[in-house]
């Protein structure tokens, strides 16, 4: 299978949107370690159009005009992994859950490392918000882009930052 990438300016910083023929694939950091993801071979598209669509959607997002996104996405991983991934998208904006929230939503009580493991591999950041994961005692805590920009996300959401 081909993957098509675009790379796009966001207020978070540069990123890489790819895509397979079934959906969104992943969104990449500036500086993700390129273990975290793994797709390849990757096509440069910048024309895709649902890559077209995706950084149209992350542009309406930061605007303020945007708090759900509607992209076919396919995820690449385990089944475990890919429970962990549809509970992320079903936070609803503006909310955050804890480890063991997830963990108890995907049916895994007691599988809150795991779900900590699976969640800092969530090809698709931001649109399936694994930012608004957060420690059970309301710590934030790892985020593939940074903490910086985890608090900036839960701080757009919240209404208390303006994007311009």
């Amino acid at each position: 299978m081909s993957y098509y990438y675009k790379i796009t300016t966001t207020p978070v910083g540069v990123l890489t949107l790819i895509a397979s023929d079934r959906g969104l694939a992943a969104i990449l950091w500036q500086d993700d370690s390129p273990r975290r993801v793994r797709l390849d071979p990757r096509v440069e598209n910048a024309d895709h159009p649902l890559l077209l669509q995706a950084e149209q959607q992350l542009q309406e997002y930061f605007a303020g005009t945007r708090q759900r996104f509607d992209l076919p996405l396919d995820f690449a991983g385990t089944e475990f992994q890919r429970k962990v991934w549809a509970a992320l998208v079903s936070i609803p904006f503006g909310e955050t859950r804890s480890y063991k929230q997830i963990a108890e939503q995907i049916g895994h009580p007691s599988a809150m490392r795991a779900v900590g493991a699976a969640n800092g591999r969530n090809p698709v950041s931001i649109i399936a918000p694994c930012h608004r994961v957060i420690g059970v005692n309301g710590k934030l805590t790892g985020f593939a882009g940074g903490l910086d920009i985890k608090a900036f996300l839960l701080s757009l959401e919240s209404g208390a930052s303006q994007v311009k």
